[in-house]
């Protein structure tokens, strides 16, 4: 086979031929909900606090969607397979549809609170959803061309995702917000039945894994409900509790006959438990400038709230860039990007603890874009390694895992973040004194977190690491 014969049959062509394209689209609509919800909810809360008497409750938003989307994604494998992709999916557009409606008609607090639970559960279905349909009905030389795109999606997002958030709050419309992703939720479950046809629930299905998905809530909950607490003593107790129930889940799925990840996902010497403990130790690593980013920016470079968010921003830029460059890295290749992209991010979390507080702006964004393009040159290849090392019975739950693993990682850090600052007096009050020590120490304590990873991702990428 020639050079330009092998291009062909990996190019975006190929990608979108064969009935492909409707798929991919319901797919990119997917991971468009999960992520837009997310960040469009963020911007408008102050309005909604406004209307319903709920400054109390901003983290409890938070925690609870966040509790529902990585439960639901954690579950996502094994449901497919009991109920098929095609009504799965159906079920998840519709809880999502729901979650939205109960939201932007919300009389009080409590049923805003309810509403979001619910789109964490539908977003959380959603996307491990199309995660597994990513796995079973595109051919393995399209997966990193997939998750370039889905990159893709998270940028434009990001880059979306506050500007209307922040217009349907100038505007006061805030409601109008949950009606049109209530719209958008009911289209994707609607057209879920029509584009997923030829998928079949597996005839060797176990059942669901009760009693892990038990004891990640109850782990993703303490580290959910630390970043609710002001105490720093009792912020780090709950997420060192959180850890070891995440530790748990593992032991426990090694042992019982339902399993909720694949075989020997907590095992580092194999691919898929290396591959896993990077997606969850680098994002951890990524998340105080997500988190207290805009806050220092705005305190410490008087930036306004929107050029604040935008630079911050700039890490998914570069995630949806570098996904893209390495999109037709063939599979000799990937160890290679795997490792620069660790490279980068634990190099850009170094950067930022020595460069936020008062390097000029443009090393701060420099090394934002640093870590972004870490993420980005890596994620979508290990994503690939781990789904090619899995057996056919765990492609399923694997490609589900992937977003569960990623958003706890994401919890705990965002909860190491959030006990960081408060020990250094961000929860007393913003000042310029206190922007000054979080900008700094948010960083230095995410970097045994990224250095975990960055080894972790050595090892995936290793050729003695086994399968």
């Amino acid at each position: 086979m020639t050079e330009l014969s092998e291009r062909a049959e990996t190019g975006w062509a190929d990608l979108l031929a064969e009935g492909r394209l409707p798929r991919f689209a319901l797919i990119c609509l997917g991971i468009w909900l999960n992520a837009a919800d997310t960040l469009v909810t963020a911007t408008i809360m102050p309005s909604v606090g406004a209307e319903l008497g709920g400054y109390a409750y901003f983290s409890w938003a938070v925690a609870g969607f966040l509790v529902g989307a990585i439960l639901a994604g954690a579950s996502a494998g094994r449901l497919s397979e009991i109920f098929g992709l095609r009504l799965a999916t159906t079920i998840a557009g519709l809880v999502l549809t729901g979650g939205c409606v109960l939201s932007a008609a919300a009389p009080d607090i409590g049923s805003f609170l309810v509403g979001r639970l619910l789109q964490g559960i539908g977003c959380g279905w959603i996307a491990g959803f199309a995660m597994v349909a990513i796995a079973v009905l595109f051919p393995g030389r399209h997966l990193a061309r997939v998750f370039a795109a889905i990159s893709g999606v998270w940028g434009i997002a990001t880059v979306l995702g506050p500007l209307v958030g922040g217009l349907f709050a100038e505007t006061g419309g805030w409601r109008w917000v949950f009606w049109l992703f209530a719209l958008q939720a009911l289209i994707f479950g609607a057209a879920a039945p029509f584009l997923l046809k030829g998928t079949k629930k597996s005839e060797t299905s176990t059942g669901v894994p009760w009693l892990q998905l038990l004891t990640l809530g109850l782990g993703v909950s303490a580290i959910s409900l630390a970043d609710t607490i002001a105490q720093p003593s009792i912020t780090i107790g709950l997420v060192v509790a959180g850890l070891a129930i995440l530790a748990l889940v593992l032991w426990l799925d090694g042992r019982t006959g339902v399993r909720l990840l694949p075989h020997r996902a907590g095992d580092m010497r194999t691919i898929c438990g290396s591959g896993y403990a990077a997606i969850f130790a680098l994002t951890a690593s990524s998340m105080g400038l997500t988190v207290y980013g805009p806050a220092i920016l705005q305190t410490l470079r008087g930036l306004s709230p929107l050029a604040a968010g935008y630079i911050v921003g700039v890490q998914a830029l570069s995630w949806t860039l570098a996904a893209f460059v390495v999109a037709g890295v063939a599979d000799g290749g990937e160890q290679r990007w795997i490792r620069r992209g660790a490279t980068g991010i634990l190099a850009g979390v170094a950067l930022l603890a020595l460069l936020l507080q008062s390097a000029p702006l443009g090393f701060v964004i420099a090394s934002a874009a640093t870590v972004g393009a870490g993420f980005g040159f890596s994620s979508s290849l290990m994503n690939r390694r781990i789904l090619g090392a899995l057996a056919d019975e765990d492609r399923a739950i694997g490609a589900s895992a992937f977003i569960a693993v990623r958003q706890s990682g994401g919890a705990v850090g965002a909860a190491i973040a959030g006990a960081t600052a408060n020990l250094v007096g961000f929860g007393s009050g913003l000042t310029v004194a206190s922007a000054e020590a979080t900008a700094v120490w948010v960083f230095v304590t995410a970097l045994p977190m990224a250095f975990a990873g960055f080894l972790a991702a050595w090892r995936l990428s290793g050729s003695a690491v086994r399968a």
